[in-house]
């Protein structure tokens, strides 16, 4: 449900309200089940929110990018042998995409 959300977010043209993302759900939801994702969201730190009125309009926190990456350290912090994990995902890259991570590494490690 939660990256369903995150997706109906992300299609917006900007703020929504709860009430927005429950009508664009594929999934027929309740109104206190989206409000519940929402929050749960708002808590991963995964979404934003602004007061309007007396309702919230809501926000990804980040754009596609970061939607999909955001996703991949769920899937990452949810494993316990993370080195398992990450060797699998790294051995099953194709090259084109192995040699942009290194390039992409290599850019963050000349940051620090």
């Amino acid at each position: 449900m939660e990256t369903q959300v995150l997706a109906a977010l992300n299609e917006a043209d900007g703020p929504v309200t709860a009430g927005w993302v429950q009508e664009h759900l594929a999934a027929d939801l309740a109104y206190t089940t989206v409000m519940t994702v929402l929050a749960r969201l708002l808590a991963k730190n995964a979404v934003t929110r602004r007061r309007e009125g007396r309702s919230f309009a809501w926000m990804p926190a980040a754009d596609e990018a970061g939607l999909a990456a955001w996703k991949m350290h769920r899937v990452l912090n949810s494993e316990q042998d993370r080195r398992a994990v990450l060797a699998s995902f790294v051995t099953a890259l194709p090259e084109g995409d192995e040699q942009l991570l290194r390039e992409l590494l290599d850019q963050a490690g000349d940051k620090d």
